[in-house]
């Protein structure tokens, strides 16, 4: 049954491509908050729709793909960076303090490898001494995936 004649799609049509679109997002899929927009800008759609506002089909279509774009260019990055932090924060989390090995040499202020958690990192040393291969330093912060280190005492 179809409100408002013709071709249009129904509000409660639109709600549910919405619901389902969201439930998809947040369930099955993880495409880094695509169908969650998509979803919602099919609820507004619906809402409107409900309202009594009575768009013809073209209508519901060009405002559903405004508000799409809209928001996919205009707040996706934002909400999704809000709600999942990058996976290098995640992994470098709680670094500080901790106790690194020089896989080789590293020069003050030069970058090298360096390994901890079992694995190699890159490191850059931010001390006023070399680090020998094999020696022992300290993680002073980490930088995205990077790590500033001084030698250990």
């Amino acid at each position: 049954m179809l409100v408002s004649g013709g071709d249009d799609m129904p509000w409660w049509g639109w709600i549910a491509v919405g619901a389902i679109l969201l439930v998809a997002e947040m369930t099955f899929v993880d495409l880094e908050f695509y169908l969650v927009l998509l979803g919602a800008s099919a609820l507004v759609v619906g809402l409107l729709e409900l309202s009594g506002l009575g768009l013809v089909a073209w209508q519901q279509w060009v405002v559903f793909a405004g508000l799409s774009i809209g928001s996919l260019v205009f707040f996706r990055r934002r909400v999704y960076a809000m709600l999942r932090p990058p996976a290098e924060r995640e992994i470098a989390e709680g670094v500080e303090g901790e106790v690194a090995t020089a896989v080789d040499e590293i020069a003050p202020g030069q970058t090298g490898t360096v390994t901890m958690r079992g694995t190699t990192w890159t490191a850059r040393n931010q001390g006023d001494a070399s680090i020998a291969a094999g020696a022992r330093c300290r993680v002073a912060r980490a930088r995205g995936l990077e790590l500033e280190i001084r030698p250990e005492p």
